[in-house]
């Protein structure tokens, strides 16, 4: 496992925002939990961070190294 930091990284399709200038920190070994209704970007979190989906700006980190 690795430690998983999300900073400043927001997602866009077409002019739906599915994530605003989004900051997280998961340290390796952490257990997290993503709720909240439809539409909050759970899903697009998990994407962005599996790399699956590239966010419009921001970074993602993991392990220290730049996974956009």
């Amino acid at each position: 496992m690795a430690d998983v930091r999300i900073q400043g990284v927001t997602k866009v399709f077409g002019e739906t925002v599915a994530i605003n200038d989004l900051d997280l920190t998961i340290k390796d070994g952490e257990f997290v939990v993503l709720l909240g209704p439809t539409g909050a970007g759970k899903t697009t979190t998990l994407r962005l961070i599996a790399g699956l989906e590239r966010p419009d700006s921001g970074t993602i980190h993991i392990g220290g190294h730049d996974a956009t």
